[in-house]
Order: C-alpha cells, then sequence, then structure tokens
C-alpha cells in the first residue's frame, strides 16, 4: 500500500498508530468530516503478533463505521472449545460465529477503508510529542487539533502523557504462530494451564489449512523465555509439533486492570495503548475498534474537550463492562473457579454465553452464573474427586 510521505499540514485530527484503534478512529473522525492524518511507522500490510481472532462485536463497530466486508473470504468458526486448568472442557456454539484472520490482511484492510474514506496516510515514526495551546505538535512538523494516540503496548503518545507501562501482573506475554490446523471440526479452541496459571495456549484455524498458535501467560516477576513459551505451546497443544510452527513473534499485552486516564486536553489514547486487553481472555481487536471510533469521534468534534469527551464516551459504553471484567479476571486467578466455571457452562448454554460475552465482547456478570458457579465450588468441596 502507497504511504503518502511527510508533511508539513495541520489538520483536524492526527491519528498515531494505523492498526485496528487508530484506523477505526480516523474513520470515525472522517465521518465527522474532521481532516484526517494517519501516522504509522511501516508501510502496509504489514504483520503484528496477535492471535487474529476477529469476534462478532469487533464486526459490530466496522459495520457501524461503514467496514462491512473486513472479514470478506474468510470461513466462520461457530463453536469454541474451552478446557479448564484441571482438564474438563466446556465445547459449544458461540453466540455469533468468529473469524481467524492474520492481521497483515486484517489490519491492511482496514487502513485502505481509512485511506478511501478521506484519511491522509504518511509513513512516519513519531518520537516527540509537544502539547501547545491551541494544537498538538508530533517531531516539530506535523500538528493537529488533536491527536488520537493508537501506537500500541509501546506507546509513544502514552509516554508523553506521563503514563509508565504496565506493571507486572497486570501485564502478559505471548508467542503466536503459524501451524496445520488440527484435526476436527472448525472451531476455537483454548486450553489453560494449571502449572503456569493464569496461563493458555490456543489454536484458532484460519480456513486455509492453516491455524494461528500460540501461548502467553501473565508476567509474575520472572523472565519468560522464547523457549519457556514454545515449550508451553508444544505440552498445551499436543497435536501441534513446535517445530512446524511457523513465523513465531511474541508480543506483550498490556490487560485492562492496569489502564491510565483515557487522555488529557487533545490528546486521548486508545486499543493497546490505554490498556485495553481483556484481563480475563487477552481478547484486544474489539476493544481497539471501539474505543479507536469513540476517540475519533470525540477528537473530531471538540478537539479542546477531547480527553473529556472521550472519557465520558468511553465511560457509558464500557465502564460497568470494564469493571465486570476485572472482577472476572480477579476471580479467575484461582483455578477452581475456573474449572467450575467450565463445568457449569458445561451444563447451562446461559452460563455459557455470559462467559463468552465477557471474554469477547461487552458483557457482563450476572448473579445467576455467579450462583452456578459458586454452587459448583460447593459441590467440588463437599464431594472431591479421588
Amino acid at each position: 500500500m502507497a504511504n503518502s510521505g511527510g508533511t508539513d499540514d495541520e489538520f483536524d485530527v492526527v491519528v498515531v498508530g494505523a492498526g485496528p484503534a487508530g484506523s477505526a478512529a480516523a474513520l470515525a473522525a472522517r465521518r465527522a468530516g474532521a481532516r484526517v492524518l494517519l501516522v504509522d511507522k511501516s508501510d502496509f500490510p504489514r504483520d503484528k503478533p496477535c492471535g487474529d481472532g476477529i469476534a462478532a462485536h469487533a464486526l459490530d463497530v466496522l459495520d457501524e463505521l461503514g467496514v462491512p466486508d473486513a472479514v470478506a473470504g474468510y470461513a466462520p468458526l461457530p463453536a469454541l472449545r474451552l478446557v479448564g486448568p484441571g482438564g474438563g472442557a466446556v465445547a459449544r456454539a458461540l453466540p455469533r460465529p468468529a473469524y481467524t484472520v492474520p492481521r497483515t490482511v486484517f489490519d491492511a484492510r482496514l487502513v485502505a477503508a481509512a485511506v478511501a474514506a478521506g484519511a491522509r496516510l504518511c509513513r512516519h515514526a513519531v518520537r516527540r510529542v509537544e502539547v501547545r495551546a491551541d494544537r498538538v505538535v508530533l517531531d516539530g512538523r506535523i500538528a493537529g487539533r488533536a491527536v488520537v494516540g493508537a501506537d500500541g503496548a509501546g506507546s509513544v503518545v502514552r509516554r508523553a502523557l506521563g503514563h509508565r507501562p504496565n506493571p507486572d501482573r497486570h501485564l502478559a506475554l505471548a508467542l503466536r504462530g503459524y501451524a496445520p490446523a488440527l484435526p476436527g471440526p472448525p472451531e476455537q479452541l483454548i486450553v489453560t494451564s494449571a502449572p503456569r496459571w493464569p496461563a493458555y495456549a490456543w489454536s484458532f484455524p484460519i480456513g486455509d489449512g492453516r491455524a494461528n498458535v500460540g501461548y502467553g501467560e501473565v508476567l509474575r516477576g520472572e523472565p519468560l523465555t522464547r523457549a519457556h513459551l514454545v515449550e508451553r505451546l508444544g505440552a498445551l497443544l499436543p497435536g501441534t509439533d513446535p517445530a512446524a510452527v511457523t513465523d513465531l513473534r511474541a508480543h506483550h499485552l498490556p490487560l485492562s486492570t492496569r489502564r491510565p486516564a483515557p487522555g488529557r486536553g487533545r490528546v486521548v489514547l486508545a486499543g493497546d495503548a490505554l490498556s485495553l486487553i481483556n484481563p480475563f481472555t487477552g481478547e484486544g481487536i474489539f476493544y481497539a475498534l471501539l474505543s479507536g471510533a469513540l476517540a475519533g469521534a470525540a477528537a473530531a468534534g471538540a478537539p479542546e474537550h477531547a480527553a473529556r469527551r472521550y472519557t465520558e464516551a468511553l465511560r457509558r459504553r464500557l465502564g460497568v463492562h470494564l469493571r465486570h471484567s476485572s472482577v472476572a479476571a480477579w476471580l479467575a486467578r484461582r483455578r477452581p473457579v475456573v474449572d467450575a466455571a467450565v463445568r457449569a457452562a458445561t451444563r447451562d448454554d446461559r452460563v455459557y454465553r455470559t462467559v463468552v460475552e465477557l471474554g469477547l465482547g461487552d458483557g457482563r456478570l450476572d448473579v445467576r452464573t455467579l450462583g452456578l458457579i459458586g454452587r459448583g465450588l460447593v459441590t467440588r468441596e463437599r464431594h472431591p474427586v479421588t
């Protein structure tokens, strides 16, 4: 994809980072009539280490942004199989199908949609952010009335606002690759790890004979080596030969349990830059698209009040869900709770749907689900397996 080179112009909204959050921000700002510059350090298409899973909730956001064909040509995955730390499993149909689309394809499609909508694309690595009274200047030559920082886990814009990276226990490390798809029906597979919990491996079929596979775990103050991540992937996905996995790349996942302020004045953060990774599942595409869209709209509507407007919009749209997902992640740090949830989801489709909506979209916990999980814990304690 051709990039438009450097610029000394001033724009209504400058978006730093052209991944899903940045492209969504550019699309939303363009829909509001703003002049938009989309800046990224890479040419597109480019790879991005990720599970490549696209849930239905993400497609809802893209439909609202006028991008209905982001997963065109890829087969739907109708089911999810979850294996708990204790070995119990639940496999049911998803409320709505998911997709696996390599980020080389998915991100390039979103960037193309933003450019087609009128955003200007520029390849540039932003290093310095200067906030002035009436504008924000990047590297002394790119100016915008507002800036959206969608530049990922190592966000330059986030650092410019004075926010440190997420600490251990609020940060995960994952290794992703591609391997021959496992035999059996097409379904997303997540296998949790008892010895290293919270941690899991995954296998998400793409539909072309390959699957996106990987392993990740929450950091707990000890270094994790590539060899350890590969070993755990092979141990949890016994049908996958680590020697046959290609394109292995590691990446950090800043979890939403430790989010900075969404912005300040004319500068706002979206996606991974705002630590919007679901702590329960590691999902981030839906959060990226939704937060990006909200950020772009807020920045275009009133640049000088972008942070306040965005914070309010984010709270209305995701506030309750983020609190519930944090509670779920806290509960899930205890392996018996996860095993009880798997057993409850096996018996009750409503529990399964609640867990899926909480982990892949904007769902919430409910008293019924918590009660059934709690009942399973009590029953297990009274009648332990021998």
